[in-house]
C-alpha cells in the first residue's frame, strides 16, 4: 500500500487506538500532528513538555488506556525526561515519540540537536530509532507492544529527514499476547505455604491495581481470613471498607497494617517488586517479618528477589495467580485460629482508625521544637492533618485523587481509602515534586465524568504552576486542585530541624505570592481556606463547580508543623572535623 511515513505513522497509532498525545507543539513532528484532528487524535497542548508527560501518566493511570508524549527535538524532548522516569516506576504503559534532528546533519552540533536515545536508555523498557522511512510502521509498532507487555514506556527515536516520504508498505499486525500465570510448581509451593500458614498476610501492589486482580486478591484474603496490606501509595488496591483491609505500609502509612504484618509467618506480595522505601520503619516499628515465608509475584523475573529473601517466586500475571492459589488451596487453609484472627484484625484496626481520628498536630524528636514553635506562631491556623481530615469530610467516594510528592502529601498517606482501583495517582518512588496538578488534569481527560481532585504543597506546586496558564482553555476538562500553603518546603526543613540545627537553607517561600490570586489571573477559580470548615465547604463547593465545568485551585493556609522525615535511615547528624570558615573563600579570577 502506497503512503506517506506520517500517514503511515498514524495508522499505526489508529490501530492501536491511541486516541490522546500530550505535548508542546514543534515543527519536528508537525507532519504528524496535521493529521490528528482528521484522525481521532486529541493533541493537548500543555505549559511545559514536563507537565504534559505526567498528564500522560495521569491519564494511563486513570483508565489503563496508553497515550503518547511528543515534543520538539532537543529542548522539548529532554524536558520530558522527568516525567518518563516517574512513568517508568509507576509502571505506566506510554508511547514516548522522540523527533530527532535530521540525519543530514546529525553529529555536527547543530540545532536542537541531542543524544535522545542515550538520553532515555534507562528510563524505558524499549527503545528503537527508526533507521528507514519504509520501517516507520513497524518500528513504532514493536514499540507500543513492548510498552504494553512490560507495562512500561517505550520510546520511538524518528528522524525529522524521514517524515514526507512516500513508501509502499504493509501495515504490520497487531499482535495480542496472554500475561503468564506463574508456574506449576511455584503455583503448588504457594498453595501450600498458605494452606499451612499460622497467620497469612497479603500484600497487594501496583500490578494488583494494573492487571484487575483486586476481586481475586479479595476472594484469595476472604478464603484464609488474612488481612490486606498494601504497599506505598497502592491505597487503591483493595477496597478500603472492607473489614480484612489493613492500609498501607511504608512512609506515613497505616500502624495497623504494620502491627499485622509483623505478626505473618506467610506473606502473599502479589504484584509488588517489594521496593525498599515500601517497607520502610513507621511510627518506630521495624515491622518486616524477616522470620516469615515470603512468595513473591511480579510479572518481571528480574524483580522477584531483589530486594526482600523469598521462599518462593512466581513469575505472572496477579489476577491469575491469585486465582490459581486460590483453587490449589486444601479445605482446612485459613483454619489455625481463623476467629482470634479475625477478632485481633477488627481490634488492631479500630485502635489505630480511633488514634488516627484524635492525632491533630505532629511530635518533635527529642532536642528539637520546630513543631510546638510553628503550633505557638499561628495558633488559629489549621495543621496538616486538620486539613486532611476536613478533605476526607468532603471527597467523594468516586473521586480520582493526586498526590504530589512533599511533607504535607505525605502525611495523608495514611488517610485516602477507596472501593476501586485507578483512583489514587501519586508520584511514585522516583518521587517528582509537581505531579499533583499534572495528572490530576490527566485522569479527567480520560474520565470525564468522575470528580477529580489534585494535592500539592507549595514547594512542589510551584514547579506545575504554569500549567495554569493552559488548562483554562474551552477545551481543557475541568479539575480540582488543593495546594498546602505553609510557605516552605516541608520535606528538607524537617531535615534541617532534624540534623542540621534549624538551619533552613533553600527552604524558605515567597510569603507575598498566592496561588489562589494566580489561578485568578489565569481565568480560573482561587479560593482560600483558613479552617476545618472552610476548607470542607470549599471543597464541596468546587466539587459542584467542576461538574459544572469550572476549574477551582483551594489554597488550604496551613500552619508549619513538619511531619516525619522521609529518610532517617539516609540522614545523620554532621559532624565538624576540618572546620569551614569565609576567610577560606578565594575571589575569582575573571
Amino acid at each position: 500500500m502506497r503512503m506517506t511515513t506520517e500517514e503511515a505513522f498514524v495508522k499505526t497509532l489508529q490501530r492501536h487506538g491511541i486516541e490522546h498525545a500530550f505535548g508542546i507543539i514543534g515543527s519536528a513532528f508537525m507532519p504528524i500532528s496535521d493529521l490528528f484532528p482528521r484522525a481521532g487524535i486529541t493533541f493537548w497542548d500543555c505549559a511545559h513538555e514536563g507537565s504534559g508527560g505526567m498528564m500522560a501518566d495521569g491519564y494511563t493511570r486513570a483508565c489503563g488506556k496508553m497515550s503518547m508524549m511528543i515534543a520538539q527535538n532537543g529542548p522539548g524532548i529532554t524536558n520530558f525526561v522527568t516525567a518518563v522516569k516517574t512513568a517508568y516506576w509507576n509502571h505506566t504503559p506510554l508511547l514516548l515519540v522522540t523527533p530527532q534532528a535530521a540525519n543530514k546533519t546529525i553529529g555536527m552540533g547543530g540545532f536542537q540537536e541531542v543524544e535522545q536515545m542515550a538520553l532515555f536508555k534507562d528510563m524505558v523498557c524499549y527503545q528503537e530509532e527508526v533507521r528507514d522511512p519504509s520501517r516507520v510502521a513497524e518500528v513504532l509498532n514493536r514499540c507500543i507492544l513492548q510498552a504494553k507487555r512490560q507495562s512500561a514506556p517505550a520510546q520511538i527515536n524518528m528522524p525529522r529527514d524521514f517524515w514526507t516520504q512516500v513508501i509502499d508498505i504493509e501495515l504490520p499486525a497487531v499482535v495480542e499476547f496472554e500475561r503468564p500465570s506463574g508456574g506449576e510448581t511455584a503455583i503448588a509451593q504457594a498453595a501450600a505455604l498458605l494452606s499451612e500458614a499460622k497467620f497469612p498476610v497479603i500484600l497487594n501492589g501496583a500490578g494488583v491495581v494494573l492487571g484487575g486482580a483486586i476481586a481475586a486478591s479479595m476472594a484469595l484474603a476472604e478464603r484464609l481470613d488474612a488481612p490486606v496490606c498494601v504497599g506505598y501509595q497502592h491505597n487503591d488496591a483493595f477496597p478500603g471498607s472492607h473489614p480484612l483491609f489493613a492500609g498501607p505500609l511504608g512512609y506515613n502509612g497505616s500502624k495497623a497494617a504494620m502491627e499485622l504484618i509483623s505478626e505473618a509467618d506467610v506473606v502473599l506480595c502479589l504484584g509488588t517488586r517489594l521496593n525498599p522505601f515500601s517497607t520502610l520503619p513507621g511510627y518506630a516499628l521495624d515491622y518486616w517479618p524477616r522470620a516469615a515465608k515470603i512468595i513473591q509475584v511480579d510479572i518481571n523475573p528480574d524483580r522477584i528477589g531483589l530486594t526482600k529473601q523469598v521462599t518462593v517466586g512466581i513469575v505472572g500475571d496477579s489476577k491469575k495467580v491469585a486465582e490459581a492459589v486460590l483453587a490449589q488451596l486444601a479445605i482446612t487453609a485459613g483454619d489455625h485460629a481463623r476467629n482470634e484472627r479475625k477478632s485481633k484484625i477488627a481490634q488492631v484496626k479500630s485502635a489505630w482508625a480511633q488514634a488516627l481520628s484524635s492525632m491533630d498536630h505532629e511530635e518533635d524528636d527529642p532536642g528539637t521544637s520546630w513543631n510546638q514553635r510553628a503550633r505557638a506562631a499561628k495558633p488559629d491556623w489549621m495543621s496538616p492533618r486538620m486539613a486532611w481530615r476536613a478533605i476526607q469530610s468532603a471527597l467523594p467516594r468516586e473521586a480520582i485523587i493526586s498526590s504530589d510528592i512533599g511533607n504535607n502529601c505525605a502525611i495523608g498517606n495514611a488517610y485516602p481509602t477507596f472501593e476501586q482501583g485507578r483512583k489514587y495517582l501519586a508520584p511514585g518512588l522516583f518521587g517528582p515534586c509537581g505531579y499533583g496538578l499534572p495528572a490530576i488534569v490527566g485522569a479527567k481527560i480520560a474520565c470525564p465524568d468522575v470528580p477529580v481532585v489534585g494535592f500539592s504543597g507549595d514547594g512542589a506546586f510551584g514547579i506545575a504552576v504554569t500549567e495554569l496558564t493552559a488548562i483554562g482553555r474551552p477545551e481543557w476538562p475541568a479539575v480540582t486542585m488543593v495546594v498546602f500553603r505553609n510557605y516552605q518546603w516541608g520535606a528538607e526543613k524537617r531535615n534541617s530541624t532534624l540534623w542540621y540545627d534549624d538551619n533552613f537553607v533553600g527552604t524558605e517561600l515567597d510569603e507575598g505570592v498566592s496561588y489562589a490570586g494566580i489561578a485568578r489571573a489565569c481565568g480560573l477559580q482561587g479560593v482560600q481556606a483558613r479552617t476545618m470548615e472552610e476548607l470542607r465547604d470549599a471543597l464541596t463547593q468546587a466539587l459542584a463547580d467542576q461538574k459544572a465545568g469550572k476549574t477551582t485551585l483551594i489554597e488550604a493556609m496551613i500552619n508549619q508543623e513538619l511531619g516525619e522525615p522521609f529518610r532517617r535511615d539516609a540522614m545523620k547528624k554532621p559532624v565538624e572535623v576540618a572546620g569551614i570558615s569565609k576567610a577560606d573563600m578565594r575571589p575569582q579570577a575573571v
